[in-house]
């Protein structure tokens, strides 16, 4: 398991949607990644300030800004 295949499956392991052999796979990942656990930790806090918000409609060049920069991180951490 490497730290791209852990960041398509945090939400997935933050709602428990995962066979066990795959939630073990991820912990085992997470216990000697750092990177991957502040991002899980740092998921796992936005879902508990936002979960009872109202969305908030961002501009068009936002979004897809914000998405930029998160598939740019996705894709360049390969490791």
């Amino acid at each position: 398991m490497n730290c791209n295949s852990v960041i398509h499956e945090i939400s997935n392991y933050i709602d428990g949607d995962l066979d066990a052999a795959m939630k073990q796979e991820i912990e085992r990942h997470l216990v000697g990644c750092q990177e991957c656990t502040v991002i899980l930790n740092q998921t796992k806090l936005t879902v508990e300030i936002f979960c009872d918000s109202q969305l908030v409609d961002l501009p068009p060049e936002v979004r897809a800004r914000l998405h930029d920069a998160l598939h740019g991180k996705i894709y360049k951490s390969g490791s």
